[in-house]
């Protein structure tokens, strides 16, 4: 199956919004191909029970996507105590925003882990996709796979926990958006070191006492945070209990940080371009991804500056892309690490360097992507 001039209904977990995630980019690349995109943003539920509510928004820049808001008319409780009674209403639900759509839809792209709309609900498609992008923790996210033809996921991990399924399954790394590479790189190391780090500053799996101890003992450094860091701010979930409160106030207050919010991609790439080397710090034994692979790798890689993370397993066995603690139980390495970094920049910083995580980077585009899954569509879905 070719991915040009078909209608395609994306599943999504998260809303359209300012920040990106890995369907969002999905949307606008199959969209540039020609293909009729919908994305159907997660329910929105009024505890006043409103009547059924499906309305659909152009989006600015992009002639053939559309983003779906509805109502379904019903409590989000539901889902949570009465699941057969969901599954009949949402059904009925899911029927009505087929109608909205007007034409047959040839493939639904579902990254729903909650299993919102199970993909038995699309049986008149001609292709059902499953790809999950998040580590599968609960029932409904490993039941989410269920009457796909075909799953792809970004790491090996998240594959395997599909294993039981006699469903074909194919490992497609996070891509990354062509805007990234609209500016040349630059090796110059700035006088006062520009460390960047992007994310949403709510999640609970961020390792905040050693990145708030990489601020402050470094305080000649400069750390920009891009990414949500008010909960209520956000198209992504993220949480706003006291901790979280307390620690955007300590970045707030410290004078070596800068916190820009949420973004556009296009001021996204601005900043990156600034950065002289980028940082990722997530508790692995909390973090929702359990340190496998992250989506802004492939961002940071873009810029050709070297990054020191947590251990990520889906680039053990890379060489100076990522530098990362050898640890997967804890951070306790990342400062010395961090030190060996900044202390031999103008070599990571070299042309040679740069130009291999650039490229690595550039082999994992969207489109790059996008073409990947068109030729399994082709093959027949085969088992790989």
């Amino acid at each position: 199956m070719e991915l040009r001039n078909k209608t395609i209904l994306i599943l999504s977990p998260q809303l359209w919004g300012t920040m990106f995630l890995s369907k969002h980019h999905y949307a606008c690349s199959l969209a540039k191909r020609g293909n009729r995109v919908y994305f159907l943003n997660p329910p929105e539920y009024n505890k006043n029970f409103p009547k059924t509510q499906i309305r659909t928004e152009a989006v600015n820049g992009f002639e053939h996507l559309k983003v779906i808001h509805h109502s379904p008319g019903f409590s989000n409780l539901i889902y949570f105590h009465s699941p057969f009674l969901y599954r009949f209403l949402m059904q009925r639900h899911v029927k009505k925003i087929l109608q909205l759509i007007h034409e047959p839809v040839d493939i639904v792209w579902s990254f729903d882990i909650g299993n919102l709309y199970p993909l038995k609900f699309f049986s008149k498609t001609k292709m059902r996709v499953f790809h999950p992008v998040d580590e599968p923790l609960t029932t409904n996210a490993i039941d989410a796979a269920e009457h796909s033809d075909v799953i792809i996921s970004v790491t090996k991990e998240i594959l395997n926990k599909y294993a039981h399924l006699s469903i074909p399954r194919y490992l497609i790394s996070h891509g990354v958006s062509d805007h990234f590479f609209k500016l040349p790189i630059s090796n110059t190391v700035h006088r006062q070191l520009h460390v960047g780090f992007s994310g949403n500053l709510t999640r609970q799996d961020i390792d905040r006492s050693t990145l708030l101890r990489f601020i402050k003992d470094f305080p000649a450094i400069a750390f920009h945070f891009w990414g949500v860091y008010d909960s209520k701010k956000s198209n992504i979930s993220g949480n706003g209990d006291a901790d979280t409160r307390a620690f955007i106030q300590q970045l707030h207050e410290l004078k070596n940080v800068k916190l820009h919010g949420a973004v556009s991609t296009e001021t996204l790439v601005e900043g990156y371009n600034e950065m002289d080397l980028f940082l990722i710090c997530y508790d692995i034994q909390k973090d929702q991804s359990k340190g496998t692979n992250y989506h802004k790798v492939m961002e940071f890689l873009s810029t050709g500056k070297p990054i020191v993370s947590n251990n990520i397993t889906a680039f053990h066995e890379t060489q100076d892309l990522v530098y990362m603690s050898p640890e997967r139980d804890s951070n306790k390495s990342l400062p010395e690490i961090f030190r060996f970094v900044i202390s031999n920049l103008n070599h990571l910083n070299s042309d040679a360097l740069q130009s291999k995580r650039r490229a690595y980077a550039y082999d994992n585009l969207y489109d790059k992507q996008i073409d990947r899954i068109e030729a399994i569509f082709q093959s027949g879905v085969a088992q790989a």
